[in-house]
């Protein structure tokens, strides 16, 4: 485990957002961070499905599911095809599932919750959307970091301690 917020927040007081504290950790990755791709989609995941099978390495997927925790935006599955398309991570206000399976995927992911109930794929959604959730807001290509302290965003690449 590696704690990089307390470090980032010392660095850079004046030029992060925190989030909230109201995200859980679910994924196989403790820590992660990199380039916000953002999409706004409530209770369809047809979007998030799309952009999980293209390349994802140095990104994190931000979803932005209007809060919803009635259907699950992420499942074992796609959670999978992320890794393997090497996405670093994925932040989603909204909730997922397949917990315990997702718990082995090497993928940092933070949610609102659980719940079984799969979304509708009625092939909704907004790529690239500027999102607002948990007091903060974040726009494609802003910076995302992430551990278990919680989340951080950044207009700036930050350097690592």
């Amino acid at each position: 485990m590696k704690d990089i917020l307390p470090d980032l927040c010392d660095l850079y007081p004046t030029h992060v957002q925190i989030a909230e504290p109201i995200f859980q950790d679910f994924g196989g990755r403790d820590h992660f961070h990199g380039e916000a791709v953002t999409v706004y989609c409530f209770e369809d995941n047809s979007k998030v499905r799309e952009l999980v099978q293209s390349p994802g390495q140095g990104k994190v997927l931000v979803v932005d599911g209007g809060g919803s925790k009635r259907r699950a935006l992420l499942g074992d599955m796609l959670a999978e095809k992320a890794a393997e398309n090497g996405w670093e991570g994925i932040v989603i206000n909204g909730a997922i599932r397949d917990v315990a399976a997702q718990a082995k995927v090497n993928l940092g992911l933070k949610a609102l919750c659980a719940h079984p109930m799969p979304t509708e794929k009625k092939g909704l959604g907004e790529v690239g959307k500027t999102v607002h959730f948990a007091g903060i807001t974040i726009a494609q290509g802003d910076h995302v970091y992430a551990d278990c302290n919680g989340l951080l965003v950044a207009k700036q690449p930050l350097a690592l301690p």
